[in-house]
């Protein structure tokens, strides 16, 4: 849950830097489980999705931030994550880009979020 407070509390629309792995599928994981427990929530008050959808508004940015602070670990653009509305492929392509492991140097994006910061 930390993970995922720190994204949605900390870097809300923070699109520049670094993000582990651990920090954008913790965020993925708990944002799914939210979901579902808001569609049930929904569907018990019969609201049509209308709880869902607010959440899923709220979340927009941050997710869209955190893939990109993602791809910036592995040395990619952000603006990778637009291949996923090619069908099928697409999708393919940006889960191995978002499952492989960043480097442990410093790049374009920023250090390391691995590494402990240099005093």
């Amino acid at each position: 849950m930390e993970w995922y407070l720190k994204v949605v509390r900390d870097n809300y629309a923070n699109f520049s830097g670094r993000a582990r792995r651990a920090e954008f599928w913790y965020f993925a994981l708990f944002n799914f489980l939210i979901s579902i427990g808001l569609t049930i929530l929904d569907g018990v008050l019969g609201t049509n999705g209308v709880i869902g959808g607010i959440y899923s508004l709220a979340v927009l940015i941050p997710s869209i931030a955190v893939g990109a602070r993602r791809l910036h670990d592995t040395g990619r653009s952000g603006w990778w994550q637009l291949i996923a509305f090619v069908p099928i492929i697409g999708a393919i392509v940006l889960l191995v880009f978002l499952v492989q492991a960043g480097s442990f140097d410093r790049n374009e994006y920023g250090p390391s979020p691995k590494t402990a910061p240099v005093v």
